[in-house]
């Protein structure tokens, strides 16, 4: 752009008129590139250099403009859905008391929310691919928020079970994972402190939703709070309005269907179902990324400790509420514990994000990450001493420092070992992997809870869970880095040797001996038959 605008200059200033062949040609290249700039640009994704977020083809990342608005606008989509299903414990007694249920059955309403919100990653993933990050992320605020309003008229736990679970945790599952994916390309030198500063939008979210639950509860119950909640979560499709397009240039005048591979439009001829399954096949095998499970290890490490941890992550946050007023604590404390989580997130995780992208911790985001978790695991532990509230008090501070080094490092983690083009397929995958132990895991919790009477048995089998996941991690990953490190060593080629010098001899060649060539000073002091032989050589 700025050698089209040079030429444009040159073509049209008197003063700079050469006898040269390049500017004779200034003019008809001005003209040229008006037609461009009219059509093929357009067609390109090239426009005005005045928009930073101009889709050239070669778009990197701003780190910063137009990007503090996406970072904004993530915070509040991660504080609107991440969030949520951790404060249903604030409705979970009302739920057993409306619809006569136990443990187990009312537990299946966050369990269902949460495991769809990862499970919808792969889907998630086409409509990022098809219609683009800012659409899916507003479909998924309208879907959330007309799930929770839907919620407000059931009857039934099962109708629950579809409404604020299938439904609501899809929407929660199409807004958070392309406002990550989006924020990752926007940023690349401060990636890292990125990730952190949007991770806080879950400690904004357990901040102020157990307090607005807890006020909606009191004033309109539950089916009002869901019906209020519904209408506060619409405003993920403000967040997704502000998320620009950056890279992956839109082609103005031509069907969407053209993005789609050739063989659907080859199928689409034989039969429109035939087609559909085709490419709903083709784009599962793209976006669950089953190559990066088989053929990158650490992927595939990273993704099984994940997976198992996220079994005893989430289920005691849920259970924090149930557990402190069974045992004579008024809901409103309990729902400051909450609340106290999330405060200590906000004021702890800018400052990690910033300590760990500085270029001391590169390469230690693993091991930094794995400590935290064991941290984390560990402290579920202090709820088995007492339920009053200043162990609680202390249970989540201490929970609530090390999950914010887990929660600003995890995506990071993530980003450092698959290239950032593939990242959308591998938390697809990893989301569904996700899934399947968040859909089990509070469930599980709730049958112990039946079985034994008590909820402290659920907050030490979930620190168990947590840090052997932990160490998993942590030690697989030293096992993979003294791998590379052996690997690097071996494939050093040693150094040269020069060969030994041929010993003189009569039956052996005689060997060359090389002289500088003189200079004519050199030339005049030397005798004339040393500067033949030189002249010879």
């Amino acid at each position: 752009m700025n050698r089209r605008n040079g030429n444009k200059v040159a073509g049209d200033c008197d003063s700079f008129q050469m006898e040269s062949k390049a500017p004779e040609q200034a003019p008809s290249m001005e003209q040229k590139n008006g037609e461009i700039m009219d059509s093929e640009e357009v067609e390109n994704g090239k426009s005005e250099p005045i928009n930073p977020l101009a889709m050239d083809g070669t778009v990197t990342a701003p780190d910063g403009g137009w990007g503090w608005v996406v970072l904004v606008a993530t915070i509040l989509v991660l504080a609107l859905t991440l969030a949520f299903p951790s404060c249903m414990g604030i409705f979970y007694t009302d739920l057993q008391t409306e619809f006569q249920a136990s443990n187990q059955e009312t537990s299946w309403v966050p369990s269902i929310m949460t495991s769809v919100l990862h499970a919808g990653g792969p889907f998630c993933s086409v409509l990022v691919e098809r219609f683009g990050c800012r659409a899916t992320v507003m479909l998924g605020g309208v879907l959330s928020g007309l799930g929770m309003v839907a919620s407000s008229f059931t009857h039934t736990i099962t109708e629950l079970y579809v409404t604020a679970g299938i439904i609501t945790g899809l929407g929660f599952c199409f807004s958070f994972q392309p406002a990550v994916t989006i924020l990752g390309h926007y940023f690349v030198r401060r990636r890292a402190f990125a990730n952190a500063m949007s991770s806080t939008g879950t400690a904004l979210g357990l901040c102020t939703l157990p307090l607005l639950g807890n006020y909606l509860h009191t004033e309109l119950g539950w089916r009002g709070s869901f019906l209020v909640l519904g209408a506060v979560l619409l405003n993920c499709c403000v967040c997704g309005a502000v998320m620009r397009p950056l890279g992956g240039p839109r082609h103005r005048g031509q069907p969407l269907i053209n993005h789609r591979p050739l063989q659907l439009k080859e199928e689409k001829l034989k039969g429109r179902m035939r087609a559909l399954w085709a490419g709903l096949m083709t784009a599962l095998r793209r976006h669950m990324a089953f190559d990066l499970l088989c053929n990158n290890l650490r992927y595939r490490m990273y993704a099984v400790g994940i997976t198992w941890m996220m079994l005893g992550f989430v289920v005691p946050l849920i259970y924090l509420v149930p557990y402190a007023t069974a045992h004579d604590m008024e809901q409103s404390q309990a729902a400051l514990l909450l609340s106290i989580l999330g405060i200590v997130n906000i004021v702890v995780r800018p400052p990690i994000g910033l300590l760990f992208s500085l270029p001391w911790f590169k390469g230690c985001h693993t091991y930094v990450f794995s400590a935290a978790l064991l941290v984390n695991g560990l402290s579920n532990s202090i709820c088995c001493i007492d339920a009053s509230f200043p162990v609680l008090l202390a249970y989540v501070v201490t929970y609530g420092l090390s999950m914010s080094v887990v929660g600003s490092l995890m995506f990071t983690v993530l980003m450092d070992t698959l290239d950032m083009s593939r990242f959308p397929a591998a938390l697809g995958l990893l989301a569904i992997m996700e899934s399947v132990t968040l859909l089990i895991g509070p469930p599980l919790a709730g049958i112990l809870v039946d079985r034994t009477g008590e909820y402290f048995y659920v907050f030490f089998v979930c620190s168990a869970t947590v840090a052997s996941s932990a160490v998993f991690l942590m030690v697989s990953f030293y096992w993979l880095d003294r791998r590379d490190r052996r690997a690097l060593k071996g494939q050093q080629v040693p150094p040269q040797v020069p060969p030994p010098k041929p010993a003189s001899g009569n039956n052996l060649i005689p060997q060359c001996q090389y002289r500088s060539v003189p200079t004519e000073g050199d030339k005049d002091k030397a005798p004339d038959s040393e500067t033949g032989d030189v002249t010879r050589l």
